[in-house]
């Protein structure tokens, strides 16, 4: 091999209901890539387990954000989409990755520290190990780019340093395997199994924010459901939900630059100009100087007409579940396939008799 072949990965929890900050911050991304890309997307239901280890309904949670990779765009023929639980491989690989980890490295993850709260000790070591589980997800396939939010990038600079130091630390096993790739990192050479993989963060709205709070996150966990717009709600419940999102009493500006200091503000302008895939300040040059309540009726006549599509197919999806898993289990088996390839490469460089 003289390169690494690109490949993207990348996954969604199935926890709560997709919305929004979803569908624009990463599927509608998925979409895109696929067009010029080999790609893998799966539903992440063991990461799932690190927020809730008993869930409701898990089997529905993983058709649901099946179902809205389908009704996005996504095609399972061409590309794989399936869920974590079915390639065993994944957890496999997270558990050499756990023991190529420094706690050193693990105890900067600012993620950690946020969802655990101020009861650390009470947190489970699933939730404090899961970036691992995550380097493994994406290495597992030798991937090399991932589409993330902003808040995910020190996670895929941690997969970086755990593919390196496997790297570094089996170098001598790798190079006469002929599995490896000739890479430059900095200045220095490396003969590398795993990839240094890149993230792909770009767009207008990179983080969609809580409608009732601009300083806020859009998220599946908010106790408020008037803080997101989820991808099943309907035409009306989208209407109340931007007509009742926070503001404030000024008209919009008619630059960019005008925004700072406007969390809400800008939030609804960045929401408007990724759904309409414009940049904010042609927004601006648009409703400049305008007030909400012209602007947020034009907002929703663009989120309906963008979002009702993806609603309407979702729902037809989710009343054939044999559809959807037999999406998921001919995706499952492509993907352990790919994945038992690399697991029995690292079992030969690791030196594991099988």
């Amino acid at each position: 091999m003289t390169e690494f072949k690109p490949l993207v990965f990348s996954g969604v929890q199935p926890t709560g209901n997709l919305h929004l900050g979803n569908y624009l911050g990463a599927i509608r991304k998925f979409v895109a890539l696929q067009e010029n890309n080999d790609c893998i997307y799966c539903v992440v239901d063991l990461h799932a387990l690190t927020a809730q280890l008993v869930h409701e309904d898990m089997t529905t949670q993983i058709r649901s954000i099946t179902a809205a990779f389908l009704a996005a765009g996504i095609d399972p023929k061409k590309h794989i989409v399936f869920n974590q639980s079915q390639v065993p491989q994944h957890a496999e690989l997270a558990w050499i990755f756990n023991c190529v980890a420094r706690i050193g490295w693990m105890n900067r993850m600012t993620q950690f520290k946020d969802k655990a709260g101020k009861d650390r000790e009470q947190a489970s070591l699933g939730l404090y190990a899961y970036p691992s589980l995550m380097a493994a997800d994406i290495l597992v396939y030798r991937a090399t780019h991932v589409p993330v939010g902003e808040d995910q990038k020190q996670h895929l600079e941690l997969a970086r340093d755990i593919a390196m130091k496997f790297n570094l630390d089996f170098r001598e096993k790798i190079m006469p395997t002929g599995l490896g790739v000739d890479i430059t990192v900095g200045e220095e050479p490396v003969h590398a199994y795993f990839p240094m993989v890149e993230p792909l963060i770009d767009g207008p709205a990179p983080r969609v924010m809580s409608l009732k709070d601009g300083t806020k996150k859009m998220s599946k966990s908010d106790p408020s459901d008037l803080s997101r717009i989820n991808l099943m709600d309907d035409q009306e419940a989208i209407s109340k939900k931007i007509r009742k999102a926070k503001t404030d009493p000024d008209a919009l500006p008619s630059e960019a630059e005008g925004l700072k200091g406007r969390p809400e503000a800008d939030n609804l302008v960045g929401i408007f100009a990724a759904l309409a895939d414009r940049s904010k300040a042609d927004v601006l040059a648009e409703f400049g100087g305008q007030q909400f309540s012209v602007f947020k009726p034009a907002l929703i006549d663009l989120a309906v007409e963008v979002l009702a599509p993806i609603n309407a197919e979702m729902r037809r999806l989710m009343e054939d579940p044999a559809h959807i898993d037999a999406v998921l289990r001919d995706g499952g088996e492509r993907a352990r396939a790919r994945a038992e390839k690399t697991m029995n490469e690292v079992r030969d460089i690791i030196g594991f008799v099988r």
